[in-house]
């Protein structure tokens, strides 16, 4: 190896910064918190209606929190630093 290739392979550079990174976690918490309301609370017995598959949590709560999550993911992957 020479010298120039030891130099080189010691700096890498990272595709985003720690604020994109920041962000993305963010908006992965927001998907999978809108995954989380969006489930459960299914019928015991399958046969039986159960009403509460309309409620406001499945209908409005959680597909907005999943999609401002996939907004928080679409910024974190497109903000750039102005250095």
């Amino acid at each position: 190896m020479s010298k120039n290739s030891k130099t080189n392979s010691a700096e890498v550079k990272m595709i985003f910064e720690k604020k994109n990174y920041i962000l993305m976690i963010v908006g992965v918490a927001f998907i999978l918190l809108g995954l989380v309301l969006l489930g459960g609370g299914g019928s015991q017995n399958p046969e039986v209606f159960n009403p509460e598959i309309f409620n406001s949590q499945r209908i409005v709560i959680a597909p907005t929190l999943m999609l401002i999550g996939f907004v928080i993911e679409i910024y974190a992957i497109m903000w750039k630093s102005k250095k």
